[in-house]
């Protein structure tokens, strides 16, 4: 998943940064208030980390515009905060979460993966096509109960593939989800890494088609 991060402490943000992308999401960091509707308006987000206190612009303001430019993706508070009315207010502006600093990483990232579900209709941590098994909570992947072994961007892009099994998925928007906006990467990467999950995947009943000059589909396979 592409994550936009608001976070204008480095402390903070070089750690939940690191967190995420450890964990294979791409992260675009930004620290200003000014820059975040810029931003939020310039990529395709699964979800934005939102702290409230920011120079040049308060969260507050930033959850009201980016709900009146109809910007969908869940955003995720944090904030020291902890009031009730506090949380209900941001709740009722627009907010899909609340979480308290100071808070756990490992917290942030299952919240952040439990509103991506939701919004994609889906309600289980666990992806299945074929035989094929992808346990996003536990970040392992398996084949008929044996264990597959992938890369960290060979699950996150089977991942989104496996999210809209049946539909086909634009080469922009792998690219866009898989890799940081600051790594100098070709369609070939994405190319690669096609290949390498088509060859794991032969036992699994799974197909990934291609649809030239679109992207790329994934399907089970009879037999």
């Amino acid at each position: 998943m592409r994550i936009l991060l608001v976070e204008d402490n480095e402390d903070l943000g070089e750690a939940i940064e690191k967190r995420l992308r450890t964990a294979g999401h791409s992260v675009d960091w930004v620290r200003d208030g000014a820059d975040v509707v810029p931003a939020a308006k310039g990529e395709d987000f699964d979800a934005v980390a939102l702290d409230l206190m920011l120079p040049n612009r308060d969260g507050i303001s930033l959850i009201a515009e980016l709900r009146r430019e109809k910007f969908s993706a869940p955003i995720l508070v944090m904030t020291a905060r902890s009031e009730i009315d506090d949380k209900v207010s941001l709740l009722d502006l627009g907010a899909d979460d609340y979480l308290v600093k100071p808070f756990d990483l490992r917290e942030l990232e299952a919240r952040l993966r439990a509103l991506i579900r939701r919004t994609g209709g889906q309600t289980s941590s666990v992806l299945a096509l074929g035989d094929l098994e992808l346990d996003l909570a536990g970040l392992n992947a398996s084949v008929g109960g044996k264990p597959l072994e992938l890369g960290r961007r060979e699950f996150r892009l089977l991942e989104i593939l496996l999210t809209h099994a049946g539909k086909v998925v634009a080469k922009e928007r792998l690219m866009n989800q898989l890799f940081n906006f600051d790594e100098a990467v070709s369609i070939n990467a994405l190319e690669l890494h096609i290949s390498r999950l088509r060859k794991k995947l032969e036992p699994a009943r799974v197909e990934i088609g291609t649809v030239r000059g679109v992207g790329y589909v994934a399907r089970a396979v009879d037999g």
